[in-house]
């Protein structure tokens, strides 16, 4: 592998376009990453127990949330291919995590159901993060609470259309669960 040096009198290329637009949050863009590191490598631990990865986590994460969440919309979701889902999908429905039913009037959609495994699951992991939310969060006021949640909201692109999205925004009809 090669050797890389910085000449310090010469601006490296992202210096220059951070000097040239707005100035750039540094500082926000590596406390998001090693608050998303934290967040999720609590629930890893708890994964790994069971020879499961992040994206069985996201799985059941919102199969738990959004009972009779179709394939087709957890895809969207997930941001993810049908062969990625197929395996994670599989193993859940194989170790009982999930099931899958038949859409009522339209049999050709699968919907997915938490078991209470599953269900166990999901708590035992939102439960650690919800401790290191509610740690976190101990000395705000609501207005700053507030103030977060309008933050973090503003990160997520707007013009996603995935269904589970617009409930949690609450731009859909429906009810936030």
């Amino acid at each position: 592998m090669a050797d890389v040096n910085f000449n310090a009198a010469m601006p490296r290329p992202l210096e220059v376009a951070a000097q040239a637009a707005a100035p750039l949050r540094w500082e926000i863009i590596e406390l998001l990453f090693f608050a998303y590191r934290d967040f999720v490598g609590d629930p890893d631990h708890v994964l790994d127990q069971f020879g499961f990865g992040r994206a069985h986590h996201r799985v059941v994460h919102f199969v738990h949330r959004y009972p009779g969440l179709k394939v087709a919309d957890l895809l969207d979701v997930l941001r993810i291919t049908k062969q990625s889902l197929g395996r994670v999908l599989k193993q859940l429905l194989d170790e009982g995590y999930i099931v899958q039913k038949s859409g009522e009037i339209d049999r050709r959609q699968r919907l997915l159901f938490a078991t209470t495994k599953g269900e166990a699951l999901v708590a035992q992991m939102a439960g650690l993060q919800t401790t290191r939310i509610d740690r976190a969060l101990k000395d705000f006021t609501p207005n700053e609470i507030a103030a977060i949640t309008r933050f973090l909201s503003g990160m997520i692109d707007r013009d996603d259309p995935d269904k589970v999205l617009q409930v949690i925004l609450g731009t859909d009809s429906g009810t936030k669960t």
